[in-house]
């Protein structure tokens, strides 16, 4: 019985992994070995970073509410308070594209958030 050699299913898959460490610094993009357990752990941080954006634009929205809110004399949390009070269904994505680009906007919508923490 003739044994069987992985030369092409090898070479397949070796330069599967090296595409994906194109880029990387020295024989991290060459070798083998170390392109496929920085490929490994690359993909570990392409995951959790996937999810760590999310918490890193909403701690962004945040601050530019906080900032808009303060210059028109709330903070914050009463803002948010007021906002969910009166029913204003505005998320703070939307809030925080307001603050920075429609004052005018945004300030009505401050005024809207006082009157509903007035009543």
């Amino acid at each position: 019985m003739p044994r069987v050699k992985t030369g092409v299913v090898r070479r397949k898959r070796h330069k599967k992994i090296l595409k994906l460490a194109k880029g990387f610094y020295s024989g991290r993009r060459k070798h083998f070995r170390k392109a496929k357990e920085q490929i490994e752990r690359s993909l570990v941080y392409a995951h959790r970073d996937r999810k760590q954006k999310k918490r890193d634009f909403r701690k962004l929205w945040i601050v530019r509410i906080n900032a808009a809110a303060r210059l028109n004399g709330m903070n914050y949390s009463t803002f948010m308070n007021g906002v969910h009070k009166s029913g204003i269904e505005l998320d703070r994505k939307i809030l925080a594209d307001m603050a920075m680009n429609d004052a005018t906007a945004f300030s009505a919508v401050v005024e809207a958030s006082k009157a509903a923490l007035c009543k």
